[in-house]
Formats: C-alpha cells, structure tokens, sequence
C-alpha cells in the first residue's frame, strides 16, 4: 500500500481544530523541503513501527545495571546550582532529588533556585551563580534559549561547568552544555503511543497535548504522530499547544470544547507531561466521560504514579525517566569533568509505568531495584570490579 505521507499530514490541517495542528505541517515545510519532508516521515515511519517485543516490556523493569562501572574518584569541595525552569514539575523536582543525594554523598555543596518559568529571574539568578563562583550550574527543565546566550558566554569564559536535565532535545553533550541527561525522546513518545495501540481495540480517536516551546516536547510529540500514523484504526483528532505551566487553567476549557467537538470519537489522549492529566480528571468526570483513557509521554511524576496506582483517574499509564539513576549520573558526569575525565557515555532507557508494574514495586522507586548507587559509590570510593 503506497503511503502519501504528505496527504496524511493535510488531512491533520481542519480548519475548525486548534492552530498547533496546522504548526505540524508548517514545521516540515519550513525546515525540510516538501520532498525530503515525506521521504524523512516514511523512514521515521518504519522505524516506529511496534514489534511484540516492546510489549512485552511494559510490567518489567530489568534490574541489571548497565551503566558505568569504572571512573574517577570522588572529587569534594564543589558548589552547584542546580536551576529550575518551574519546581512545579515532578520532573524536575525528582530529578533534583536524586542530584541531591549524590551530591551528599561526593561532599557537595548544592543548591536549589526556581526560576518560575520567569526569564528575568532565570537570568538574574545565572547571573548570580557567575558572581558566586560556583563550579557548576545545572539547567532543570529548560532549554538555552538565544536570549542566556550572553550568560553563557560569561559562564564558560569563567570555567563553570553547565549542564542540564532535559534541557535540550536529545541526550548527550550540546553546543552550550557539557552534558544533557534524558532519554531518548522519540523513544518516550514512541512507547506511550504504542501503548494505545496495543492496549485498544476497534476505532481510535487521539487527542495529543503538546508544550511546543520545548524541542524534547515537539520530538516526543512527532514520535508519537508517527506511530499513530502506522495504525490503521487510529486516527489523530486533534494535537492542543498549551504551555506546561498553563495547564491546570486551560486543559478544563479545552476539556469541554473538544467533548463538544468530536464527542465518544475521542477514545484516547497522549501528552507530553504529567502536568496536562493533573487538570484533566476533574474535567473528564464533570461530563461523564470516564470512558476516555490517558496516556503520558513523560515523566512519571509521584501524582501521576499514584493516581495511576489508585486507579481513580483515566490515567493508565505514562512513560517515566528513571529519575534517580538520572540524578546520580549527573552528578558522576560532573565529578569526571572536575577530575579532567571524559564523559561515560551512559544512556539511561525509559520505563513504561502501568498499575500492574506499580503494584509489583510495593511503593518502591519505579528504579530501585538497579543498583545504580552502589555502582557509582564504588567507582567514585575508588573501588572499581578491577580492584
């Protein structure tokens, strides 16, 4: 069957549906010519297609590390900033935590600024972490836009180690950070749209939220259109550009308005974050429509596991960083650019967290079950397997 990838793209563009829609089409417009804009959609295509492996994964989580084992020694004494975009994020806030606990054990000196989603306050405090000679400063949940670029500049020129937790669209080291811990996150978007597929039966009808601002959002939200679009009983209502931090007032309205707009054809919504489900269970309820079923594609907040643990939400499932292995990574990442070592190279999988798999853990951390403290203890007690 010959696929029009173009065509499927347009029949997204309704005219009586939200502007973000339209920003789909126009985004691969703009940034790829239209032939390469289809060639590269079948390609993507046929990488996300779902294999029966993947669902098999969904009530295990492997317990074996298979991150670094060998590296230098603790290196005490240092100062971090770890600065949040907006502490309101689960997260970020766990991922924090797990920095902290790292940083506890390697001697550090940490602390916490909320920058409230504030671009005056972001800058001021980046500025003052630059005045107070900290050795490292840490972007939490956000990206490096060209109005921190000056910031930047100065930081580096003053040797501070930046770094960041989903600060950036893929994982790894940037133009501006030495390193940007998270997962992959067409992988996330992938996993949380193949758990409608395979969890559904007869039509689908999708409605997507999505935080276009940020690059790891719009890739898990493509991800997430592409395997859609290998479904054939699935089809893409409508794709919601609300703002993160907007969510608990916008959601309900938009809640409303596309009840009325496409009513039982909407069977199934998918996310970018936990936040957008956080606004949405009340909503749902005040019109009856528990019949709908969410689905998150990050990242795992405690509200989210627990109310999905509960059961008293049309959450059933979201895809979850494993925030703690993230902290201590990041923390390791750190300690080896202090000590003049290169990074480990590590990449951290996501978990996909549905009630059986919360049942199994009995209230443990989605990732407590890897030994990831114990590993980066040793290698940083000096005590590596080859000692």
């Amino acid at each position: 069957m010959e696929l029009n990838a173009t065509n499927q793209l347009d029949q997204l563009v309704k005219p009586n549906c939200s502007g973000s829609i339209r920003n789909i089409r126009r985004h691969f417009i703009t940034t790829f010519s239209r032939s390469f804009a289809v060639i590269f959609l079948i390609a993507a295509i046929t990488a996300l297609i779902p294999t029966p492996s993947s669902a098999q994964k969904i009530s295990t989580v492997d317990l074996l590390w298979d991150g670094p084992v060998e590296g230098p020694v603790k290196q005490p004494g240092k100062k971090i900033v770890f600065i949040s975009q907006d502490f309101r994020n689960g997260g970020i806030t766990s991922a924090y935590r797990g920095l902290y606990l790292a940083a506890i054990e390697l001697g550090w000196e940490l602390s916490l600024v909320d920058s409230k989603n504030d671009v005056a306050i972001l800058r001021a405090e980046i500025n003052a972490a630059i005045q107070s000679h900290q050795d490292a400063i840490v972007f939490g949940g956000m990206q490096i836009t060209d109005e921190l670029q000056d910031l930047v500049a100065i930081a580096k020129q003053a040797k501070i180690v930046l770094a960041g937790w989903h600060a950036a669209e893929k994982p790894g080291q940037t133009k501006d950070l030495l390193i940007n811990i998270a997962t992959q996150s067409d992988e996330v978007g992938k996993k949380a749209a193949e758990y409608v597929i395979q969890n559904s039966g007869a039509e689908v009808g999708v409605i997507i939220f999505n935080d276009s601002r940020f690059a790891i959002a719009n890739a898990k939200n493509l991800a997430m259109v592409l395997s859609l679009m290998t479904c054939n009983r699935c089809k893409i209502l409508s794709i919601e550009d609300i703002p993160i931090p907007n969510a608990n007032k916008e959601v309900p309205v938009a809640v409303q308005r596309l009840d009325q707009l496409y009513g039982k054809k909407w069977t199934h919504t998918l996310a970018i974050n936990d936040a957008y489900f956080d606004a949405m269970n009340v909503a749902l309820n005040l019109i009856s429509r528990k019949d709908i079923k969410n689905i998150s594609a990050g990242d795992g907040s405690y509200i989210a596991l627990s109310r999905i643990k509960s059961g008293s939400s049309q959450q059933v499932a979201t895809v979850a960083e494993p925030f703690g292995i993230q902290g201590w990574q990041l923390a390791d990442e750190l300690n080896r650019a202090f000590a003049g070592r290169p990074l480990s190279g590590y990449q951290s999988k996501p978990i996909l967290i549905t009630a059986q798999l919360l049942q199994q853990l009995k209230g443990a951390d989605i990732d407590s079950g890897i030994p990831y403290k114990e590993a980066y203890s040793l290698i940083w007690r000096g005590k590596t397997p080859s000692k």
